[in-house]
């Protein structure tokens, strides 16, 4: 297989380059994605951090992300449980896409537009269908930052009605920490996404013959998760609101998440696919772990407040009893327990 690429190098640093996919002129061989390229070519690339070569070129097709096949036409990657850093390079949740029969929708696109890319390859060895949406189930920067990459496909991207100022808000801060963690190379082509569809309550997507339902949650992990439920399989994409193995994150309410695991706990699925772990659970029985610890949570920061306990002291008896059962603790944990007592002392 052979695809468009052109190099794009930083104005700041002309030495760092990376040859940045260019979808849709895929081709069987070298002919065929020269002979794409003569026939439509493509708009080149703006972006003043970016030099880019005067012209794409067709070279064979980079790498793209391993994918399992969680129920027929149902892909998931995962990714590292692991923080990002130039060992993963910003792979660390787990991503997927559905096949219909007329088009593909994709579930989350990774830290940075290489990601994207090497989702969008993944695809391309599955079927020729046109990627009609990419749903971004919140705003954290490891699901969205990739979805770069498909701005120029036709697919529309879609997001809970909170996400576009979520975005806004934090997106320069997102990238400019992750071309720390990751390295300058790695997040050449990363911009925060366009988001063209947003989803106040439901939305149903037809993937023709197969319908995927999007629903948008109230604060709970975030203020911006939405989850995907594919009708054919039984597959619910949870996004973040379920974590697995990872510390979950607390980037919202705890009284709110509870609340609304307690709500998804009803939903009738045949498998979900968490947010990080996994990749595939059974429910409701994926998410006990994640409800045993907002439990122990929210019981540790209560009694903390009540003995009158300053935060700094709590945040570091809050929630310890479940060091031993997730990975990340000591980078998480704190964190949750200054959201949580910030949360609830005024409750």
């Amino acid at each position: 297989m052979f695809e468009a690429v052109i190099l794009a190098c930083l104005v700041s640093a002309p030495e760092i380059c990376r040859a940045q996919l260019i979808p849709g002129y895929e081709a069987a061989d070298l002919a065929g994605c020269a002979g794409a390229l003569r026939a439509r070519p493509p708009a080149l690339p703006r972006d003043p951090g970016l030099q880019f070569a005067d012209n794409p070129e067709c070279r064979a097709a980079g790498p793209a992300l391993d994918m399992q096949e969680a129920a027929p036409g149902v892909f998931v990657h995962m990714g590292a449980v692991e923080e990002p850093d130039t060992g993963n390079l910003g792979d660390v949740s787990n991503l997927g896409f559905v096949v219909g029969e007329t088009h593909v929708a994709v579930i989350d696109t990774g830290t940075a537009r290489w990601m994207g890319e090497a989702l969008w390859r993944a695809i391309r060895q599955r079927t020729e269908l046109p990627v009609s949406h990419v749903i971004l189930t919140h705003m954290h920067p490891d699901h969205v930052l990739g979805a770069t990459a498909f701005a120029g496909t036709g697919a529309q991207i879609v997001g809970h009605d909170a996400l576009p100022r979520a975005l806004l808000d934090r997106q320069a801060n997102y990238i400019e920490s992750l071309d720390r963690l990751i390295g300058a190379q790695a997040m050449i082509g990363t911009r925060g996404p366009v988001i063209d569809v947003t989803v106040d309550e439901a939305l149903t997507l037809d993937l023709g013959a197969r319908r995927v339902h999007l629903r948008a949650w109230p604060l709970a992990h975030t203020g911006s998760d939405i989850t995907v439920f594919d009708e054919t399989s039984g597959t619910l994409f949870t996004g973040d609101l379920v974590f697995h193995r990872h510390t979950p994150a607390l980037d919202g309410s705890l009284t709110g998440w509870r609340a609304v695991l307690a709500e998804m706990a009803t939903l009738e699925v045949a498998r979900i696919v968490p947010g990080h772990g996994g990749p595939v659970l059974d429910w409701p029985e994926g998410a006990e772990g994640l409800n045993r610890y907002l439990k122990v949570l929210e019981t540790d920061t209560r009694a903390a407040i009540d003995a009158g306990t300053r935060l700094g002291e709590a945040v570091e008896t809050i929630g310890a009893e479940e060091r031993g059962n997730w990975a990340l603790f000591e980078a998480y944990n704190p964190r949750n327990a200054t959201v949580a007592f910030t949360e609830l002392e005024w409750d």
